[in-house]
């Protein structure tokens, strides 16, 4: 029993070694190509060192064909900041009331919230698209904000999962001292729900950041693009130039990486806590 219980350690970190270079080999390969020679691109056996480190490979990529990244990263943030902080805000108000208040048919409606969250995006695809077309909200903004602005099913339900481990005694206290149902929630419950808070704001951000259909649908001039969109455009006007590709692809990269490892401890914590209770 001891010997078998000493090689399981070396065996569980050799494994977790090979499993950690499967996942990162293909960015550290997006990266080497993104500073390669043309040439070297497509070398068999591959090559993973390049001879030369071409670095202008992203000053070339930031404005190549005629986009402006700039100008996509200002667009992206436009939708992505203001769905994030509503998606949370709106999220956590809605997952209180289903974790806190006594109201009548609380669980009916939680469990259709969940059974939203059944439906393919594709089947409310096209109907969403007449609503905002007689809105006249094409081409704008609008339908990839408005939207998100209410929360949604997912937002809820993880919300909700922890906002049930926060111990009620807290609550009678603070409602013993004169606090409203609103106080309550802003300065008691989301301040404990770091994790899981800081867990909804990696997803919401990487999930709207990452959206390509909506734009696709919604958006028709360049001038209104996001980096998703830049980076199909990019790959349609540069069908072999791979580097300057991977070299768009790593900085469009970088605003999903930097979140994610200043949020990485909180991050950690919310996905291990908000499934302990239901």
């Amino acid at each position: 029993m001891p010997l078998r219980k000493g090689l399981g350690t070396p065996v569980s970190y050799l494994i977790l070694i090979v499993m950690s270079i499967v996942s990162i080999a293909p960015f550290l390969w997006m990266f080497t190509t993104s500073v390669k020679d043309q040439k070297e691109i497509f070398l068999f056996p591959p090559k993973w060192i390049p001879s030369v480190f071409k670095w202008h490979n992203y000053v070339e990529a930031w404005n190549a064909g005629g986009l402006n990244f700039s100008l996509m990263f200002y667009n992206t943030m436009l939708i992505v900041i203001p769905v994030t902080i509503f998606t949370v805000l709106a999220s956590s108000m809605a997952a209180y009331a289903f974790a806190r208040i006594e109201f009548l048919g609380r669980n009916f409606l939680f469990m259709l919230l969940l059974a939203s969250m059944m439906i393919p995006g594709a089947v409310t695809l096209i109907p969403q698209f007449i609503l905002f077309r007689e809105l006249t909200w094409l081409d704008s903004f609008l339908p990839l904000i408005v939207p998100g602005l209410f929360g949604n099913a997912f937002a809820i339900f993880l919300l909700r999962q922890f906002f049930m481990t926060i111990p009620g005694e807290l609550e009678d206290a603070a409602m013993i001292d004169g606090c409203s149902r609103y106080r309550i929630w802003f300065q008691m419950f989301l301040p404990l729900s770091k994790p899981a808070v800081a867990t909804l704001t990696v997803f919401t951000f990487q999930g709207v950041y990452n959206d390509f259909i909506g734009p696709l649908i919604y958006i028709n001039s360049q001038n209104k693009f996001t980096v998703q969109l830049g980076l199909a455009a990019f790959n349609g006007v540069y069908q072999t130039r791979y580097d300057l590709l991977m070299a768009a692809s790593v900085f469009t990269l970088l605003p999903i990486i930097i979140l994610f490892l200043f949020a990485q401890r909180y991050f950690i914590e919310g996905i291990t806590m908000s499934g302990l209770k239901g």
